[in-house]
């Protein structure tokens, strides 16, 4: 059994180790895309107030101030903790996939459970900067994505999400295709999308995951 970390893997390393293939049109993510929500007069007051900080000095925070000041701030705003799903931070994730053992710490993963993770669903990494960080951030959220599959132990798919800066990127992993959608600019008008994209997750996670 070989070992490795998240940050071990690019997009081809994990292409030719697990038989994976990126495709570019991907039906869950263009329905996710797609899903209907709406957002109240303070969702997006406060999403504007958020992105007002982020305009003016996000491209010189650090990651830990990217992740407090707005980046927890917008998702916990999408109202995804309950009694059934909740959204967590810097825990570790470990999992046998194929001839790999897979381990490293998720940024952030929405998951069951409310004190501790139990079955993933959503797996998540941010990057201040991508020449910055070791690894790729595509390939390590994908990494991530495939031990939630493993854990969820069905032929569901595994939706994610990697963030470089201030740009934001979903992903849905789907047997052994993964797809990656355009970028999103979370600072501009493209932040009300980012936040629907949110919303429109927890909606698949109660609806089709659990």
């Amino acid at each position: 059994m070989k070992t490795a970390t998240f940050k071990d893997w690019d997009l081809t390393k994990l292409d030719k180790a697990f038989g994976l293939k990126q495709i570019w049109k991907c039906e869950h993510l263009s329905s996710w895309q797609n899903i209907s929500t709406e957002i109240s007069d303070f969702e997006k007051k406060y999403l504007l107030m958020l992105q007002s900080s982020l305009i003016r000095g996000g491209k010189a925070w650090n990651e830990v101030e990217l992740e407090n000041k707005f980046i927890s701030p917008v998702i916990m705003t999408a109202h995804i903790d309950d009694e059934k799903i909740g959204y967590f931070l810097e825990r570790p994730l470990k999992g046998t996939v194929g001839n790999y053992e897979l381990s490293g710490i998720v940024d952030g993963m929405i998951a069951t459970g409310f004190r501790d993770p139990d079955v993933p669903f959503f797996c998540m990494h941010e990057y201040k900067k991508s020449i910055e960080n070791q690894g790729s951030p595509d390939a390590q959220a994908l990494a991530a994505m495939l031990v939630a599959r493993e854990q969820n132990n069905n032929e569901k798919p595994i939706y994610g999400m990697y963030i470089v800066g201030l740009t934001w990127n979903f992903m849905v992993l789907n047997g052994q295709e993964y797809c990656v959608s355009k970028d999103y600019k979370s600072d501009d008008e493209e932040i009300f999308d980012i936040f629907c994209m949110l919303k429109a997750l927890k909606q698949i996670i109660l609806r089709d995951l659990i």
